[in-house]
């Protein structure tokens, strides 16, 4: 059974050498020896370096996501209301994601790759739990919509490139536009009167 410990010394030594270091100037070999084991240890847990920046991708983001997830057993809370704490929980992802970017002061090339990283994760990530959520609103008859796996992805797309705010760079104001304009499509597609979902804007001020 692979050590966590050592698994997690992997992934702090990764994490540390992307605060100085491009990620494609950063080999196993460095990794291993920042992390104080052999080479060959690394293999053991991970099949590339690749793999090991998708774990610590996740690692990262674990706590919002675990968050969200939970949230699709919470029956008792209106779909609404956790579509809401869905939006928050992008948000957190994005803020810690751009936190760790700055400190590794990388490249545009750098940047790419690492938000498409970061974009593919929290997609995948929270479809279902969203998608899982509208199917419990259309079965209480609080949402009206045929599919919810198609919204849940609409929904994350456009909130993964506006938080992440690199892909389409926008004002403040322009990202508030944008996320109101969709909350009134939610509205709409949902059949909800027009106001009633003002409130999913508060986690995003």
């Amino acid at each position: 059974m692979p050590n966590q410990l050592k698994y997690n010394r992997i992934l702090d030594a990764l994490q540390e050498l992307l605060k100085n270091q491009k990620m494609q100037t950063i080999s196993v070999s460095d990794i291993a020896q920042t992390a104080g084991i052999g080479k060959g240890s690394i293999y053991y847990y991970f099949p590339s370096k690749d793999a090991i920046l998708d774990a610590l991708v996740e690692r990262n983001y674990e706590k919002p996501l675990r968050t969200a997830k939970d949230l699709a057993d919470q029956t008792e809370i209106s779909p609404f209301t956790r579509m809401a704490m869905i939006f928050q929980a992008c948000r957190s992802s994005s803020s810690e994601f751009l936190k760790s970017e700055e400190r590794a002061g990388s490249d545009t090339q750098e940047k790419v790759f690492l938000r498409q990283k970061y974009v593919n994760h929290i997609i995948t990530e929270l479809k279902p739990v969203l998608a899982e959520i509208i199917r419990q609103g259309v079965e209480t008859g609080d949402i009206h919509f045929s599919d919810p796996d198609g919204l849940a992805e609409i929904v994350l797309i456009v909130l993964a490139v506006k938080f992440d705010n690199s892909l389409v760079p926008s004002s403040k104001e322009d990202i508030e536009r944008t996320i109101n304009a969709l909350i009134l499509l939610l509205e709409k597609g949902t059949e909800n009167p027009a106001g009633s979902l003002n409130f999913l804007r508060s986690p995003l001020s």
